[in-house]
């Protein structure tokens, strides 16, 4: 195989340097992949700007129809560049252009099986995903265990959450992606439930830089994965769903066809921070699985039973949010569970009208239920199967339902995937957006599925609700999910909440620490299409304007989100576009003031709205003309924000 030199311009893609080994590098030369074939087996290793982020690190599958990961041999390796753009509104940056060097290389068993591994290298991210062959007769394997790994330094640090164990938490939901986070841990520390962790996954290498771990592709032809227990050196691998998910219902382990493929594992790495949060990798790598029935639209939505409960789901309260939502000049409103038998569909149909005379759409919730978990809010039995499922559809069509909301899964494996594509699929031929809650990771599917709208798959706002030890770790969790959660796929957490008081009435219940300005960030720092904005009527009175006038005019989709400073768990500032209309917010986890010198180069010379907390952490808003620079220093208060918008009309 003639060997290619790596030019003057660092471009070049793949570097055979010994029989058994390969390197590939990304277009801008900073980073190297090295794939080594040692005494049959396969690993890798990760360079940036010459500095290790990953050791060698293990590759290969194990299957039910042979061992694809030991007495191997290479026997060819063929190298491209991927160069495609796509537009995609429902991410943090609306129009993509992906740049990256590509090799496949395909290896041999003694009994002539064959596995091919593919990787992709752009300028801060890394994927690789498996190809088998199929041998003989052999049409079908079932993935016994994948071997992939990532073995890093011991001197890393790791910001992980873990997964839950089965059928535990509230009607046995669980495992829903919804457990806390713990910053800076030695890698190798024990998970609270010692079944390893959810995707994503964020390492701290020292000094050497930032490691995003994760996976995208994910449909029904595979199951969700996750890491496993660390090693005290250092190594996690890919492990698969636990037995008892789902009640024990389906398979812990994928199922393929032959020729068939996994999804992509993904590493996204950085000497900072601003390759995490700008990634866009999980929708770099997939396409859109099907095309779009209508013309789709997101925006924001209020949604009375965060703070009103469950005694909100009637037809006067529900009626009474179709007008806040009127009030804000939103686009949705979304009823949550048990409005069958509270509501009924005859009233529905007419708050659906009621809705639409005011050009708004109403979204419904659902139970996922059919026979997995014991969560007995209504309706059930509705989403979990084709001819019912159709059957519910083609009413919330006929009447001008826009969306759904499906909550309570409880798993990750294949079969459970399985019921995410079938809702979507179905729901895209009525003509419905879904959202789901109570459920795994979206890998991809923003732009997989053209109706896809976000998922929960976080320790939500409703928590907030639930307990004060949400309230008092709000501000430390949202200072996690740019750099986390939320840099891999759109997060519906439902943000904003301005009573002091998490109840209907605002005078008790748990309280909010966090400030007014704090909140309105959140609209901004927390992205998905819909937001479900936790807003309630008697904030229009109790609140003053200016705040009440940002929430009617911030939007939710964004076209670029640019990351200047922050550190996970303890502050953040970002800005995001839409249209010419910048929005940077920043927001403070500790206990002190924090200082921030900021350079914003988009609002260089421009007039800006600065939305921020006085020293007794009331609002306050004023508006300046930016120095010619853009550099500002922003003075973030305790557990308080800032907000910058660029404005015409500024006096």
């Amino acid at each position: 195989m003639k060997k290619i030199l790596l030019s003057l311009l660092l471009i070049s893609c793949l570097m055979p340097l010994t029989a058994q080994e390969i390197a590939i590098s990304s277009p801008d030369g900073n980073m190297l992949v090295n794939i080594k074939l040692n005494n049959g087996s396969l690993s890798y290793a990760i360079h940036f700007k010459e500095k290790v982020l990953l050791e060698e690190s293990p590759l290969g599958l194990i299957t039910n129809i042979g061992d694809l990961s030991r007495e191997l041999t290479l026997l060819e390796t063929n190298e491209t560049t991927i160069r495609h753009a796509y537009h995609e509104p429902k991410i943090k940056k609306s129009r993509v252009e992906y740049l990256a060097n590509e090799v496949t290389c395909t290896f041999e068993t003694p009994q002539k099986e064959k596995i091919s591994i593919i990787f992709r290298v752009s300028n801060n991210d890394i994927a690789f995903k498996y190809s088998l062959a199929q041998n003989g007769e052999t049409a079908r394997c079932i993935v016994l265990k994948e071997l992939s790994g990532f073995n890093f330094p011991t001197f890393t640090t790791t910001f992980l959450t873990p997964q839950a164990t089965p059928m535990t938490g509230w009607m046995r939901t669980k495992p829903s992606y919804e457990e806390e986070y713990v910053p800076d841990e030695p890698v190798g520390t024990p998970s609270r439930y010692g079944i390893g962790y959810t995707f994503p996954a964020l390492f701290h290498v020292g000094d050497n830089g930032w490691v995003l771990i994760s996976e995208t592709g994910v449909d029904s032809r595979y199951c969700g994965s996750k890491l496993s227990e660390g090693t005290a050196d250092g190594l996690y691998t890919i492990a698969y769903p636990e037995e008892g998910e789902n009640n024990g219902i389906g398979s812990a382990n994928p199922a393929i066809p032959l020729p068939g493929e996994t999804p992509w594992r993904t590493i996204t790495v950085g000497d900072n921070l601003k390759p995490i949060v700008e990634t866009t990798i999980a929708t770099d790598l997939v396409e859109p699985l099907y095309e779009p029935s209508r013309e789709y639209s997101f925006g924001r939505s209020t949604w009375s039973w965060l703070l009103w409960q469950d005694g909100s789901i009637n037809y006067k309260d529900q009626k009474t949010f179709i007008d806040l939502s009127s009030e804000m000049g939103y686009e949705l409103v979304l009823i949550d569970n048990w409005w069958d038998s509270r509501i009924g569909r005859d009233k529905i149909e007419e708050l659906t009208r009621y809705a639409d005379s005011k050009n708004l759409g109403i979204a419904l919730w659902y139970n996922s239920n059919g026979y997995w978990n014991d969560a007995p809010q209504g309706p059930t039995n509705r989403m979990n199967r084709s001819v019912a499922r159709k059957k519910e559809m083609a009413w919330l069509q006929s009447i001008g339902v826009k969306g759904i909301k499906v909550d309570f899964f409880g798993g990750d494996k294949q079969e459970t995937m399985e019921l995410y594509e079938d809702i979507l699929s179905d729901a895209n031929d009525y003509g419905l957006t879904v959202i789901f809650h109570g459920c795994t990771l979206p890998r991809g599917w923003e732009r997989m599925f053209p109706n896809f709208a976000g998922s929960e798959a976080v320790l939500a706002s409703e928590n907030l609700i639930f307990t004060q030890h949400a309230n008092d770790q709000e501000a430390y969790n949202a200072t996690l999910h740019p750099f986390i959660r939320n840099s891999v796929a759109s997060m519906d957490f439902g943000p904003v909440l301005l009573n002091k008081r998490h109840n209907r009435n605002n005078d008790g219940g748990s309280v909010r620490k966090t400030t007014e300005t704090f909140q309105l960030a959140t609209a901004v720092l927390f992205q998905s299409p819909i937001q479900n904005f936790s807003i309630t009527p008697n904030n229009l009175t109790e609140q003053p304007s200016f705040l009440i006038d940002f929430m009617k005019e911030v939007p939710t989709l964004w076209d670029e989100t640019v990351f200047f400073d922050g550190y996970p768990g303890k502050y953040v500032v970002l800005a995001r576009r839409h249209g010419e209309q910048w929005y940077v917010a920043a927001v403070n986890a500790g206990k002190e003031v924090k200082e921030v010198k900021a350079m914003l180069p988009m609002l260089s010379g421009k007039n800006v709205s600065v939305y921020s907390d006085k020293e007794n952490r009331t609002p306050q808003y004023k508006q300046l003309k930016m120095n010619k620079t853009g550099e500002i220093s922003l003075f973030i208060q305790p557990e308080g924000g800032v907000i910058i918008t660029n404005c015409e009309d500024c006096r």
